[in-house]
């Protein structure tokens, strides 16, 4: 990859750095948003090695400072979620396009990182469904297990119905290869009968 790749990079993660929230992964404390595109940086190379450097980009800005734009500063309701989930994939498509301009790449890109951030042509696109992908196994890896806490059987089976619905037959593979806990496991079998 470039040098200017690289540098886009250090310049994602050290906006992520600034996250106020963290999580802890290996002993270790990171900003949230830190370990969450590190994270999906090592799942794309874990499956699909060979992805774009429009892909790799995108994977590791895709959440880029999502902490200044709270959930709760939306309605607690399913328009209120549209409206922030929409809101966010244009912040998060700005923040990374002054980055990409910053070091140096061209308006061709630019416009692929932010047509990816914004999920455009999802099971249309190929590297849009490749990101879903990415998105969906590092939900189901890393966040699933705590997410499943905090909701009732009914609607946790009705989120899985939903991700599994977005992801193509490869990822489904490979989130079936996924180590869960027996409570997500049952949950997850009772979600795909």
């Amino acid at each position: 990859m470039s040098t200017i790749f690289d540098k886009a990079i250090q310049l994602f993660d050290a906006a992520n750095s600034e996250d106020p929230f963290e999580e802890s992964a290996h002993g270790k404390t990171y900003p949230k948003e830190l370990l969450y595109a590190q994270r999906m940086s090592a799942k794309l190379d874990d499956f699909e090695p060979n992805a774009s450097e429009a892909v790799q980009l995108t994977v590791r800005c895709q959440h880029i400072c999502r902490w200044e734009i709270p959930r709760d500063s939306y309605e607690m309701n399913r328009k209120g979620y549209l409206t922030w989930r929409r809101d966010l994939a244009k912040f998060h498509a700005n923040k990374a396009s002054k980055i990409l301009k910053e070091v140096g790449y061209d308006d061709a890109m630019i416009e692929k990182v932010t047509f990816l951030l914004q999920k455009k042509q999802l099971k249309k696109n190929e590297e849009t469904q490749l990101l879903e992908d990415v998105i969906c196994l590092v939900f189901l890896e890393f966040y699933f297990e705590k997410f499943a806490q905090k909701y009732s059987e009914e609607k946790l089976i009705d989120i899985v119905q939903k991700t599994w619905a977005k992801m193509s037959n490869k990822s489904h593979d490979a989130a079936l290869k996924l180590e869960f806990s027996e409570f997500s496991s049952n949950l997850i079998q009772k979600a795909l009968a």
